[in-house]
């Protein structure tokens, strides 16, 4: 059959993803990739730390989705010729749900059943499944639950499904091509970074690939060598066998955990699983995806409750991932007018099934032979000089993503990426940088947009005084922008002046949020206690402020603010575990306990991943009762041990 490429929509059960919050990530979520400390020598070269984000500003949090499930009808772009079949999902951050080796009828991907969303993002919202583009900053896509735009062309009558955005912390373009050829029996993703800029950036790009668990699977990558963990504590280990488990073989690993295969230079990229017959998912890439990554849930109770609470029906994952850094420790730096490019393959494998109780070597040895004889890494470095001229032809919008890049002033190494207008929202922000004249919403409306750019930036500075004198939605936006780049003083002025000119939540959560930096527990416990007093109903803002009243330990203002709050925000989980810690920190243990007794009623939607709190709660409540009771299951989210 001709290569084809259409656009449909399949029918999924989906929970409820919600709104953004109304207010922009000032506090972050914790990533545990930016909590190590490092047991290595210079010459690794991982850049450890660098380009930590404690926030995503200007993005904003999904924080209000539940797990409810119905069932909805789901935009997909599905990419086919006589061997493939791949579907991706463009309105969940491009992501690639399937790929069916047509040969076999074999889904080589982990597809989950449901869009069940759970805390694992650096905007909260994340689902399991499938292959999630991660570029931009450490801890998941900004864009892993948001729309990509999505496009089509035409290259020597093959069809080209393009999908790209602009990346407002980095500040910099991406763009992913995927074709099939005629005769193509691996998918084709060509990737593309663009730095447009004047200054260095750190740059972070991982493939995230969730394969099944395989019974007596293995994990097979040319590597003898890995980083990993122990005790927060990053070293390199020997592998396969790493404290007496050879980790290859996943189902024996005991704790959820990464390695980071050290790949040699020389070496193919690659990175496959195989079950026990020797059959499964490869991916390679030409040379610049230097690394390749195993994460594995392990298996104990924790992390079989993990497992469960990401899924209905489809059963275990494992995640294979390839970069462009040795680990995720950190960012590579990215020279000024940058364009960085590569290409990844994906299809199937089959290595004899006697090599499966064969050696490590043995087993990537085979694949090193399989790649040579097809002179793979020649290929692919070929297909990537040979695309160049496709990667930068314009293509046919078919769906829209975020308005932010038309707003953004384009320069020749993105110009072939088209952005629209599409929020009329974003209208009144066009018209500012026009006019240098800032619209003035109703303060009781949640906040449209806010950017991180230096040309809004420049002309909110240079208009704050003139123009903008008397707008408190203008001081507002200046102050946030000034909080979020750390130039607290100057932050704190321009937020006073937003509630001089009108009283409003957002500027009082602002003000909470610059006095959580600066070490001010109780002025910052007061500000946010003024907000949610004037958003008393608005579930992103409690959520938001409860968390920040709780890490100044603020619980007796979280024990009157709840009780303020209308039943229906009452049984909202995460209020409620905030209330019951409360609780628990004054004294009340008896009552923590009513809310904690029925753990399948008490289900925290949103709990984070590394987050042991409701466990802990429960051990100290019962402990402090002389019940001493063992850890329900359903409490159980300890999967790093």
């Amino acid at each position: 059959m001709q290569p084809t490429l259409k656009f449909e929509q399949m029918e999924m059960p989906v929970a409820s993803l919600g709104k953004e919050s109304c207010v922009p990530d000032l506090m972050g979520e914790a990533v545990l990739q930016n909590q190590l400390t490092f047991d290595l020598d210079e010459h690794e070269e991982i850049f450890q730390g660098y380009g930590k984000c404690h926030n995503t500003y200007p993005y904003r949090q999904y924080n209000t989705y539940t797990r409810t499930l119905s069932n909805c009808m789901v935009d997909v772009a599905v990419l086919e010729n006589q061997y493939l079949k791949a579907t991706f999902l463009p309105q969940y951050g491009g992501r690639l749900w399937s790929l069916i080796d047509k040969t076999t009828n074999t889904n080589l991907l982990y597809t989950n059943d449901v869009l069940q969303f759970s805390n694992l993002a650096v905007r909260n919202a994340w689902f399991s499944g499938g292959v999630e583009w991660n570029m931009g900053i450490i801890g998941h896509n900004p864009f892993t639950t948001a729309p990509l735009y999505t496009a089509q062309l035409e290259e020597k009558g093959v069809p080209v499904l393009r999908m790209y955005e602009y990346e407002r912390i980095r500040k910099v373009y991406f763009q992913m091509d995927f074709w099939l050829g005629k005769t193509d029996r691996f998918l084709n993703c060509r990737m593309k970074l663009i730095n447009e800029r004047e200054k260095l950036v750190p740059m972070y790009w991982w493939s995230n690939i969730a394969v099944p668990e395989y019974e007596n699977g293995r994990i097979v990558v040319p590597a003898e060598k890995a980083y990993t963990l122990k005790n927060m504590r990053v070293y390199k280990a020997d592998i396969p066998m790493v404290d007496g488990i050879d980790v290859t073989a996943y189902q024996n690993i005991k704790t959820s955990i990464d390695y980071f295969f050290d790949i040699p230079q020389q070496a193919p990229k690659y990175i496959a699983n195989v079950n026990a017959d020797g059959y499964g998912l490869l991916q390679v890439s030409s040379n610049r995806l230097v690394s390749r990554k195993l994460f594995c849930w392990g298996n104990h109770s924790a992390s079989d409750h993990w497992q469960e609470f990401l899924t209905q029906k489809a059963g275990r994952y494992i995640e294979i991932q390839a970069g462009l850094g040795k680990t995720q420790y950190g960012c590579i730096p990215m020279a000024p007018h940058t364009v960085w490019e590569w290409v990844e393959q994906y299809g199937p494998v089959k290595i004899d099934s006697s090599l499966m109780n064969a050696s490590h070597p043995e087993r990537y040895e085979a694949i090193n032979q399989q790649l040579k004889r097809q002179n793979r890494t020649q290929k692919l470095e070929q297909i990537l000089t040979d695309t160049i001229p496709m990667s930068k032809k314009k293509a046919e919008i078919v769906a829209e993503g975020s308005g932010y890049g038309s707003l953004m002033e384009q320069g020749t190494l993105s110009n072939h990426l088209e952005f629209t207008c599409c929020e009329k929202s974003l209208e009144p922000w066009a018209e500012f940088l026009k006019t240098g004249v800032l619209h003035q919403p109703d303060p009781s409306v949640r906040p449209d947009y806010f950017f991180a750019d230096k040309a809004t930036l420049q002309l909110l500075k240079k208009t704050i005084n003139t123009s903008n004198k008397y707008n408190w939605y203008a001081h507002y936006q200046l102050g946030v922008r000034l909080l979020a780049k750390g130039k607290y003083k100057k932050a704190e002025k321009e937020l006073r002046t937003s509630l001089d000119l009108q009283k409003n939540a957002w500027a009082f959560h602002g003000l909470a949020c610059l006095k959580y930096n600066q070490r001010k527990p109780k002025k910052a416990i007061s500000y946010m206690a003024k907000g949610i007093a004037l958003q008393p109903s608005e579930l992103s803002y409690l959520k938001d402020g409860f968390k920040l009243i709780v890490a100044c330990e603020g619980f007796s203002s979280i024990l009157e603010l709840y009780k303020g709050l209308s039943t229906e925000l009452q049984e909202n989980s995460r209020l409620k575990f905030y209330y019951a810690l409360a609780l628990h920190r004054v004294g009340k243990d008896k009552e923590a306990f009513e809310l904690l007794k029925n753990p399948e009623g008490f289900v925290l939607e949103d709990i984070r991943e590394g987050e042991d709190s409701i466990a802990q709660l429960w051990i100290d409540v019962t402990k402090a009762l002389g019940k001493e009771e063992p850890v329900p299951y359903a409490y159980n989210f300890k999967a790093y041990v």
